[in-house]
Formats: C-alpha cells, sequence, structure tokens
C-alpha cells in the first residue's frame, strides 16, 4: 500500500490531495492514482503533479 500526495489543476485552480493506493510497486500506484483522479474529476494526466509516494504497512 502505497500513500501518494501531490496536486490537480480543477476549473478553481490547483487542489492537493492525498490518497491511499493498493499496488504492488510505485509505479502501479501512480497509474492508479492517474485513473482514478482522471476518471473522477475529468483531469488529463499532464495535470495531475505527484510530490510525493510513501509505502505505508503491508
Amino acid at each position: 500500500m502505497f500513500e501518494v500526495r501531490g496536486s490537480f489543476k480543477d476549473v478553481d485552480g490547483w487542489k492537493r490531495f492525498r490518497k491511499l493506493i493498493n499496488a504492488n510497486s510505485e509505479k502501479m500506484a501512480v497509474e492508479k492514482l492517474m485513473s482514478i483522479i482522471g476518471s473522477n474529476h475529468k483531469v488529463k494526466r499532464c495535470l495531475i503533479k505527484v510530490e510525493e509516494i510513501k509505502k505505508v504497512g503491508e
């Protein structure tokens, strides 16, 4: 499980986020995060900035 922090551009400006993603690697966690934020907020991947990835738990 990974904790991913960053921000994405919304109509009101940049919004910060912190998500817990269940994945096997950092790369998979980022892909899953991009997919989730893109579908929930209709944001393109180039407008999502990942600032920190931290492994938490198992």
